[in-house]
């Protein structure tokens, strides 16, 4: 389930896009005093290319726009000039490249708030196979998203993230890859850093979109993909102690797609056949996108 890109972002790896121009590589963007530096008014997206494929890349587009305004930010392009510079940038790498299509935008200016028109947009485009969906492990995390009143958890902003490291560490330490985190209802709300799914009984069940969580792009397809094809989804509230009984478990996201869940605890699973099922659905998405 890793989610973590390439160490060195070297310049055949790597474009980016920042003040109208394209640059090989990674190339330096915050000053110390920038506001997002320091006071953290930084969101981005994440897209996919796939061998040619830009799956929902329309909706990662808007999202970033819509993170932006969340966070007091102005955004700088228009959805359809993103799809169209990411596009662009896409165009510069092979044909059968599997690449991370990564807006931001943060704040240069002010002091606590963002002044809105200090907003700039960098693209980052780079090299990022596809992992191999081998599972993951996961484990109860005493950490726990916040509620909407306490963070900006309907924006995909840089500064949820410590929350989530500090969860993915946790795990780590216990042996694990993630956490399954709760909500402060105690509800199930996702793994660490994907949306989370279980079957039972051939039933898909997922934790009901309630604001402590981003609902996922990809979360949205597939769920709209099984239902499609006859299959019951229902997105609810979730115990934790049904994750114990389920027959599947696994993950949606933008990183890694689908990626089945092998062990929760101390109990060991194996990808099944509504996992199987939705995998399949996606990826025929993707090759039609």
């Amino acid at each position: 389930m890793t989610k973590t890109p390439p160490k060195n972002k070297e310049s055949k790896l790597t474009k980016t896009y920042i003040d109208g121009t394209w640059h090989d590589g990674s190339p330096p963007v915050l000053a110390p005093n920038s506001q997002a530096m320091w006071l953290s008014s930084i969101v981005f997206d994440g897209a996919r290319a796939l061998q040619g494929h830009l799956p929902d890349l329309d909706l990662h587009s808007a999202r970033v726009n819509q993170s932006a305004i969340e966070l007091g930010l102005a955004p700088t392009h228009t959805t359809e000039e993103l799809i169209a510079l990411s596009k662009e940038g896409v165009a510069m790498f092979p044909d059968d490249a599997e690449l991370y299509i990564c807006p931001m935008y943060y704040a240069e200016d002010g002091f606590i708030t963002p002044i809105p028109e200090s907003t700039k947009l960098v693209l980052s485009i780079y090299e990022a196979p596809l992992p191999e969906p081998t599972g993951f492990r996961a484990c109860r995390s005493s950490f726990r998203r916040p509620s909407p009143d306490m963070a900006p958890t309907n924006a995909k902003a840089s500064c949820l993230y410590p929350n989530v490291a500090r969860s993915v560490t946790e795990a780590r330490e216990k042996g694990f890859d993630c956490g399954v985190v709760l909500d402060p209802d105690n509800n199930v709300a996702e793994f660490s850093y994907a949306n989370l799914f279980f079957a039972k009984d051939g039933v898909v069940h997922t934790p009901v979109a309630n604001g402590t969580f981003l609902n996922g792009v990809t979360r949205q397809r597939v769920i709209q993909l099984l239902r499609d094809n006859g299959v019951k989804v229902q997105d609810r509230s979730i115990d934790y102690k049904e994750l114990g009984k389920a027959d599947e478990l696994f993950s949606t996201g933008n990183y890694s797609k689908l990626m089945p869940c092998v062990g929760l605890d101390e109990r060991e699973l194996q990808p099944g056949p509504l996992y199987q099922k939705a995998r399949e659905l996606y990826f025929d998405f993707v090759e039609r996108s």
